[in-house]
């Protein structure tokens, strides 16, 4: 017959096995995720171009943000809150976009981290600036130091807009 202690070894190493394949199995969880992590996705499948309805007419930017729903702009503003505030003066990773729209470009009080090309760029914030940058921060202002993939959709650039429009004025 078995003994006491040699269930308990039995036990402990069958235990044991399944707790290292649990903490294995954790950690691959950790390490290759296919979650997407809140907004963001790994990669971007364009199904419509920049400018275009998915019935292939022209948007028009103007008509856009003329119909533009500042609340829905605050959702769209969640994925830039990571790095931008809107309190006039409190700089994040970004600068801060109190009073961005009609603002000249790389002008926020105290920040100091613009790229040389958001320098250069000069100009202001006007909201079709705005809607051509967001829609690919990288390829309006080559060299900025923005990561940020930028919002494929009009109405979400249109709608984000109008938001930034009601905070400062």
């Amino acid at each position: 017959m078995f003994d006491t202690m040699t269930v308990t070894k039995a036990a402990a190493g069958l235990f044991g096995a399944f707790l290292i394949f649990l903490l294995a199995k954790w950690g691959a969880d950790v390490l290759y995720s296919t979650d997407a992590h809140g907004e963001m996705a790994a990669y971007v499948i364009e199904t419509e171009s920049a400018g275009e309805s998915a019935d292939g007419e022209e948007v028009v930017f103007a008509d856009l943000l003329a119909a533009a729903d500042p609340e829905k702009g605050a959702k769209v503003f969640r994925k830039c809150s990571a790095c931008h505030k809107l309190e006039k003066g409190a700089n994040g990773t970004g600068p801060y976009l109190y009073g961005v729209v009609n603002r000249p470009v790389a002008s926020a009080e105290g920040f100091g981290g613009y790229s040389a090309a958001m320098q250069s760029h000069g100009g202001n914030w006007t909201p079709e600036e705005l809607d051509a940058f967001l829609a690919n921060p990288k390829g309006y202002i080559q060299g900025t130091s923005m990561s940020f993939a930028g919002l494929k959709k009009p109405e979400d650039r249109a709608n984000l807009i109008a938001y930034l429009q009601t905070i400062g004025g």
